[in-house]
């Protein structure tokens, strides 16, 4: 069912660094595990404030992380089966996957350095 729930990859107009690609969680999950990489998975809706705040965050975080990782944004007000299924119960709700493993989550909104140093343990 999770290739059902069709999802907005990162994409802002202004950064042709961040491909819009419009993908299924479970096509995310396959692409990151096929390449060796890592999926950042943010969870959040459109009215949460520090949902909003993360935006500028994750924007700043792929220009610096660039092909190592992948970026996906769920909103869980539009996937409440996915967001069930993986008990999110919180926004922004930050999940880290490798190979297909959920290796790190965190609710609430992080900075950039705090990003950073999280997924530097992670990253080869």
């Amino acid at each position: 069912f999770l290739s059902l729930f069709f999802l907005n990859m990162l994409s802002f107009a202004q950064d042709r660094s961040i491909q819009f690609e419009t993908t299924s969680f479970k096509m995310a999950l396959d692409k990151a595990r096929e390449n060796d990489k890592l999926l950042f998975v943010d969870c959040y809706t459109s009215w949460c404030g520090p949902c909003k705040m993360m935006k500028p965050v994750l924007e700043e975080l792929k220009k610096k992380m660039g092909n190592k990782i992948i970026i996906l944004k769920i909103d869980i007000d539009k996937n409440i089966s996915l967001s069930s299924e993986y008990r999110i119960q919180s926004v922004p709700t930050l999940v880290l996957w490798k190979q297909g493993e959920i290796i790190w989550r965190q609710s609430g909104a992080l900075s950039l350095n705090e990003l950073e140093q999280i997924l530097s343990s992670y990253i080869r």
